[in-house]
């Protein structure tokens, strides 16, 4: 199928996450939801064989979760930074996206009682890398997507798992 891009498997990134706190209400109808990313705990790191290397650990992020009126999906507007374990160096990772609240990951976000660790292909964003460093600044012309799951597991915050992968001609 000549023309349609392709996907090459780059990161993965686990997020773990604070418990989300309402922020009010969207004038559109819908409500806007805060959610801190714990830094120290959450990375992001390639596959294997992707030609850029990263090893990060977030030192700071905060997501706003925006509900639409009909409660079907939700909106992400991430933004954090990570610094790489190896260089020191710092990168922003921001994504945009959207989750479907019908299945598995509608009953993490509303908190259900019989909520459980969620499948891939209820959750998409687009995600862009900023980075001074030499070694990383090639991410910041690549343009990436992904998809995203919850991962519960008792007595533990919960993790959102990316699978991010750069789109290719």
């Amino acid at each position: 199928m000549s023309g349609f891009p392709k996907l090459v498997p780059a990161f993965t990134a686990h997020v773990t996450v604070d418990t989300p706190t309402p922020a009010g209400a969207l004038s559109r109808g819908g409500a806007l939801i805060h959610v801190v990313i714990q830094p120290e705990v959450s990375t992001i790191r390639s596959e294997p064989g992707y030609p850029i290397q990263l090893d990060a650990v977030f030192v700071h992020g905060s997501d706003f979760i925006r509900t639409d009126a009909d409660g079907c999906h939700v909106r992400l507007d991430v933004a954090s930074l990570a610094r790489d374990k190896a260089s020191g160096a710092f990168v922003g990772f921001k994504y945009t996206g959207i989750v479907g609240m019908t299945g598995a990951n509608g009953k993490v976000l509303r908190g259900d009682p019989d909520a459980k660790t969620s499948e891939f292909g209820e959750a998409f964003a687009s995600v862009s890398f900023e980075s001074g460093s030499a070694e990383l600044a090639a991410l910041q012309d690549k343009v990436f997507v992904s998809s995203g799951r919850f991962i519960l597991e008792e007595g533990k915050p919960v993790v959102v798992e990316y699978k991010i992968s750069e789109v290719v001609g």
